[in-house]
């Protein structure tokens, strides 16, 4: 079927209303319905996610089945498909085309794997089909997708979860419990990052396939989607996280993990006002810049700081600071210290964890979630508000301003 048919057309009829017409699917699957798993964009994460999956179910940790993938790569979803296929003993379809994997009946649950500027429509669509999702971070490419994402979850029935795993961390439940009871006082400030380091440049390890170029292998004008025909560059369908004008690149890839479990345990309120810089200092052949700083300022008047880089690997610790107390989040590690003023009134507290963060704990959650239909570990609504701070972070530094976020229109404005 034509592209302009499939990528263009039939999303724009989705996203002119067909979410209040879809069919809600039956709630309650029993603990031995198994349940029917499609993987969209099986590249680099939707690859793991199959092989993840499929290994949950060989472990019993959920009862479900791999029915179908897609990718507009043929190679890619070929081989997906056979490797599928093989591991369960059963025919698993490849699709071409998304729309085509979201009509089949024997399909409840999607894992969204595609590039972000193609989460919040394919997310979309999938609550339209009446699908629950699990869609990648971040959760859309920005701000005026997440809201019409949030908007499309709420107004649905379906269990919708964005992939942020350290949300599963031990450690940060445990923030949440001491903050929440006022151990630390009220929180007033917090800091983390995620830095790593690479001698060939940040995102270069994704392979060039030179069998995908567009043709009988590849639909370049599908893959492009809500950005818009393309000029053809092998760079950025391999390696998209590099340019901005597909991805936000540290901020939206890396910065995510680790403010979303942070703030989750903290519960700031609504981001105010977001700071960025973003430089590059040795990776120039990036478009994305290679080192960022954000300072985020919430309604509550807790500020949040946060780094980021791709040339130089030591990341700053995870710390919460409060009138009272600190919490030091380290490692596997939930550390409860004392201002010098509280000393003598607070105890200090050590709180070891044997395991951290968890991607299958995660995953078995959307499919737990599936079945019961209660809330998820990493709803929409937590996604919407690390995505305001993503928007508005990638307009400071790429505009040299700060952004605020407005309420009432829900849009960022120039301060």
């Amino acid at each position: 079927m034509s592209t302009d048919r499939r990528s263009f057309m039939k999303t724009s009829a989705v996203a002119a209303g067909a979410v209040a017409m879809a069919a809600p699917a039956a709630f309650g699957r029993g603990p031995n319905d198994t349940i029917g798993v499609g993987v969209i964009g099986v590249g680099g994460m939707g690859s793991a996610h199959c092989g993840s999956l499929m290994n949950i179910n060989k472990n019993k940790r959920e009862n479900l089945q791999i029915r179908a993938v897609c990718d507009v790569a043929k190679p890619r979803v070929d081989r997906r498909a056979k490797d599928c296929s093989n591991k369960q003993g059963i025919k698993v379809a490849a699709h071409r085309y998304y729309q085509d994997l979201l009509e089949r009946k024997d399909i409840d649950c999607v894992w969204i794997a595609s590039p972000e500027h193609w989460h919040a429509q394919m997310a979309i669509d999938a609550i339209a089909a009446g699908k629950d999702v699990y869609v990648e971070k971040p959760m859309t490419y920005n701000l005026p997708d997440a809201v019409r994402l949030v908007d499309a979850a709420k107004a649905s029935d379906r269990v919708v979860q964005v992939g942020t795993q350290y949300v599963t961390d031990p450690k940060y439940h445990k923030a949440h419990e001491l903050i929440k009871s006022g151990a630390i006082g009220k929180p007033v400030s917090s800091e983390t990052g995620y830095c790593r380091n690479s001698k060939t440049g940040e995102w270069n390890y994704y392979g060039i396939e030179k069998d995908i170029v567009p043709g009988p292998n590849l639909d370049w004008n599908a893959w492009c989607g809500p950005l818009g025909p393309q000029e053809w560059n092998t760079l950025v369908y391999h390696r998209w996280r590099r340019f901005s004008k597909f991805s936000t690149g540290i901020v939206g890839d890396l910065l995510v993990h680790q403010m979303t479990p942070l703030l989750w345990s903290i519960d700031p309120g609504w981001p105010k006002r977001v700071i960025a810089t973003g430089v590059h200092n040795i990776d120039m052949d990036m478009d994305n810049f290679d080192q960022v700083n954000l300072t985020i300022e919430f309604d509550s008047g807790h500020t949040h700081v946060c780094w980021g880089s791709t040339c130089n690997a030591t990341s700053p610790a995870p710390l919460v600071r409060g009138y009272k107390a600190n919490l030091q989040l380290s490692g596997n590690n939930c550390n409860l210290v004392p201002e010098q003023i509280w000393a003598e009134d607070i105890d200090r507290q050590k709180h070891k964890f044997q395991r951290g963060a968890s991607q299958d704990d995660l995953r078995v959650n959307l499919l737990n979630r599936s079945r019961d239909r209660k809330a998820p570990l990493s709803p929409v609504e937590l996604g919407y508000k690390i995505m305001i701070i993503v928007d508005l972070a990638a307009r400071s530094m790429w505009e040299g301003k700060a952004f605020g976020y407005d309420q009432d229109t829900r849009q960022g404005v120039a301060l």
